[in-house]
């Protein structure tokens, strides 16, 4: 297994309610395909470099995480559809 981080970038516009739930939903879509959650890194709220559908802020999270190779296609395509979600990132992490 490999270890993955997960960058995922959450509307401002929903409570902290809705928020954990996006991040809730997230870790289960990582731990369903077979991956382990080793860390959530909470950055808060931040400006965007440049405007997305009319939004000028919003919450940023970092998942840290171990899966297959063949899993994180799954998880990237979930994640295209996944509500508040304004745009994510996996990446794959260097072994050194």
């Amino acid at each position: 297994m490999s270890k993955y981080e997960l960058a995922v970038v959450v509307t401002a516009q929903i409570d902290d309610e809705a928020r954990a739930a996006v991040v809730d939903r997230c870790k289960a879509l990582i731990e369903r395909f077979g991956g382990t959650v080793e860390n959530v890194d909470d950055w808060g709220k931040k400006k965007l470099a440049y405007e997305i559908q009319k939004m000028n802020e919003a919450y940023y999270y970092f998942i840290t995480f171990s899966a297959e190779g063949a899993s994180i296609v799954e998880i990237e395509h979930r994640m295209r559809i996944m509500d508040n979600v304004i745009r994510y990132l996996c990446v794959k992490k260097d072994e050194a």
